[in-house]
């Protein structure tokens, strides 16, 4: 696992621990992290945050276990305290447990060619989309993923890209089984 400079888990601050737990797609964990954290500061939250990538067998797994679905899927969210205010950390110094992000770079890399365009675009938009469903967003209603795409797009411009979107990449998303649906 990796922490991202200056984390230190102090309860005013970003931390993302991230780890890599799969062999099938090679992954960037510092530039990964980067992103959830540029989310995270950009949504004004402070807290910890943990992103594993995981292989098909154990996104299955939790998906069997957390949603009753069988099979893989691209990405779980998993939220713990993003509803509550930093100021209400059970102890002082102590940072808020925001929720873990699950991502399978396999499946990322599978609906890549149809959905965004590219794995580096897929595996952003699970990164952000993730993040996103942690800190209380979601997409069952036609207003809430109006929204939550406007969120994301906000992001992926902002820290992925730096600038608009790809003519190629789909802002459209099936219901990836999160635990807060």
């Amino acid at each position: 696992m990796a922490e991202l400079p200056g984390g230190s888990g102090a309860a005013d601050e970003v931390v993302v621990i991230v780890a890599d737990e799969q062999d099938d797609v090679e992954v960037d964990l510092d530039r990964w992290s980067a992103l959830a954290r540029a989310v995270l500061v950009d949504e004004g939250l402070v807290g910890e945050l943990t992103l594993t990538f995981v292989d098909r067998d154990d996104i299955a797994a939790l998906n069997a276990e957390h949603m009753g679905v069988q099979g893989p899927t691209d990405v779980l969210s998993f939220p713990l305290d993003a509803d509550l205010d930093p100021s209400d950390a059970p102890v002082a110094g102590v940072p808020l447990l925001l929720g873990d992000v699950v991502i399978c770079p396999a499946v990322a890399a599978d609906a890549a060619p149809t959905h965004a365009g590219s794995l580096d675009d897929e595996l952003a938009l699970l990164v952000v989309h993730g993040v996103l469903h942690v800190l209380g967003h979601d997409h069952t209603g036609s207003d809430d993923t109006e929204q939550m795409q406007a969120r994301e797009l906000h992001h992926l411009e902002g820290w992925h890209w730096r600038g608009p979107r790809p003519a190629g990449f789909a802002l459209t998303h099936a219901d990836h089984g999160h635990p807060d649906h």
